[in-house]
């Protein structure tokens, strides 16, 4: 599976946030089996949005959007993917009686804020969803995403993100497998060797350098599980090799 990750927010381009919900869905990703292919950060922009998720839903087998959604004025991500699937917005109702009945429990523990809260709150913005699709809901944040055809929109805020993308966590296997070994050698030296094994073996080999007593990886990419084996064994035979761990505690 070729998967696309397009995180959404001013805040990030501006660097007052750091964009870890990347690399978090790109490991997690990795882990079951799918590649990333490609990350982008945009702004809250409603028609630059809508663009790259009209290229991307046709170019990947999977777009995943983060931020942007919520209700708030800023919050433009839901219509934006709508604009780039070609469908209309609609209010959910049965999310809309789901965010109801949380703010009616939120106004009973905290009467002090209800009058602003309601103020505030546009259960109709926050329950807009791209037609046809499927509401992503969690305990643990506001606003339901979304999964409309191959493009999931998840929310910004970490932990909110995480939770709301292991509801659909298996919707994202793939058959590629990947192995690690850490050398002290500099990437410098390895040249010869890693270009022989991309040439001996059906897979891939990534050099990640290491820094201080931290060491480099070699990672072995590929979807032959006994091919991806054999380029290991052949590395750990012609290169250096260490335990991660033991290096750390030194």
């Amino acid at each position: 599976m070729n998967v696309a990750v397009l995180s959404v927010g001013d805040e990030l381009l501006a660097g007052d946030t750091v964009n870890t919900n990347a690399a978090w869905l790109a490991d997690r990703i990795d882990d079951r089996g799918g590649r990333v292919r490609r990350i982008l950060t945009v702004p809250d922009d409603r028609e630059m949005i809508a663009e790259t998720v009209r290229e991307w839903t046709e170019a990947f087998d999977a777009v995943l959007v983060t931020g942007g959604i919520g209700g708030t004025p800023d919050d433009v991500t839901m219509e934006a993917v709508a604009d780039g699937l070609d469908r209309g917005l609609v209010v959910d109702p049965h999310q809309r009686a789901r965010l109801a009945e949380k703010a009616r429990q939120f106004r009973e523990e905290h009467p002090e804020m209800a009058e602003q809260y309601d103020i505030d709150m546009d259960l109709d913005a926050a329950t807009s969803l791209p037609e046809g699709g499927r509401p992503l809901t969690t305990e643990v944040g506001w606003a339901p995403g979304c999964a409309v055809g191959n493009v999931y929109v998840l929310p910004g805020v970490p932990d909110e993100m995480e939770a709301m993308f292991e509801t659909v966590a298996d919707e994202f296997g793939g058959d590629v497998v990947s192995e690690v070994v850490y050398t002290p050698e500099p990437e410098g030296a390895l040249v010869s060797r890693l270009d022989a094994v991309r040439e001996r073996f059906d897979a891939t080999v990534g050099s990640y350098p290491g820094a201080g007593s931290t060491p480099g990886r070699l990672k072995v990419t590929g979807t032959d599980p006994v091919e991806v084996g054999a380029a290991i064994d052949w590395l750990r035979e012609r290169v250096e090799t260490t335990d991660t761990e033991a290096t750390k505690d030194e």
